[in-house]
């Protein structure tokens, strides 16, 4: 089975989408699932995983509905307030839905770097064990140490890295060397804890006149140190199109495992998302 791991829909009009920039026609407009359709149909896409872009319940209870009406989307990761233990009853309720997954909370955007390990928020993680649903880790590198501790303090939970923790290509191109310590990061993340991560977004992370070779050393440290079995293609679509098309990133990323087998290919490409989501 072909696994999109990662890609939103949204419609800003909902009024909840605080991140995205008014003035940025690409990413400023709806995104349904007639949109998606075509990329999917063309590329042979069995099934997709929808991911929060919302800090908001609402938001997870409207992909469920697209999710409930289309039957490629295979899998919901939505969101709740890690900072009201309350929301554990809208996680109970959202975890009796087929199709939900699990949660990500939206660290990247949280200033504090240290929130992830506070005690008010604890809570949600044992909840997430209790009830057998995912954690979509969502950061930069600078969250890399932080993520390290909270996955290691629960080795239970099922945890995927979201977009190779987004190293930050576009430094790396400028003549600044990212990439070491990015790489030590993600080598004692593959080393230390059981999750797996996300081979997604990493085009987002470069700047404009970036090519396959600016990212290829990237991908292939995430593929060497997490091994197929623990690695995941996604689209990252809208977002992608800032600066790669769906069906071009899919490529580029066929190309940057091209020297994989087949078998190895088939867990990148569908596998791990299978079997980490439980996706049917």
């Amino acid at each position: 089975m072909k696994i999109d791991a990662h890609h939103h829909l949204w419609q800003p009009a909902r009024g909840d989408y605080d991140w995205m920039p008014k003035d940025n026609a690409t990413l400023n407009r709806a995104y349904a699932p007639q949109d998606l359709a075509p990329h999917v149909d063309h590329l042979g896409i069995d099934g997709t995983v929808i991911v929060q872009a919302a800090a908001s319940v609402e938001e997870t209870e409207y992909m469920l509905g697209l999710a409930d009406a289309t039957p490629w989307i295979k899998g919901v990761v939505g969101w709740i307030n890690f900072e009201d233990p309350s929301h554990l009853h809208h996680l109970t309720r959202l975890a009796s839905h087929p199709k939900f997954c699990g949660v990500r909370p939206m660290i990247q955007d949280i200033p504090d770097l240290n929130w992830m390990l506070r005690e008010d928020v604890q809570w949600a993680y044992r909840a997430l064990i209790d009830l057998d649903l995912t954690f979509d880790a969502l950061g930069f590198p600078q969250h890399i140490a932080n993520f390290t501790t909270l996955v290691m303090r629960y080795p239970e939970m099922r945890v995927v890295y979201d977009h190779c923790m987004k190293p930050q290509i576009r430094d790396q191109q400028a003549g600044r060397n990212v990439f070491a310590e990015w790489a030590d990061g993600m080598t004692k993340l593959a080393d230390w804890t059981a999750a797996c991560v996300k081979f997604s977004a990493l085009v987002t992370e470069a700047d404009d006149g970036w090519g396959i070779e600016d990212i290829r050393p990237f991908a292939h440290h995430i593929l060497k140190a997490f091994g197929p079995e623990r690695v995941m293609w996604g689209s990252d679509w809208p977002v992608c199109r800032l600066q790669a098309e769906y069906d071009a990133w899919h490529d580029i990323a066929q190309e940057l495992t091209a020297h994989l087998s087949n078998v190895d290919r088939a867990w990148i490409f569908g596998g791990t998302a299978a079997r980490f989501y439980q996706l049917s």
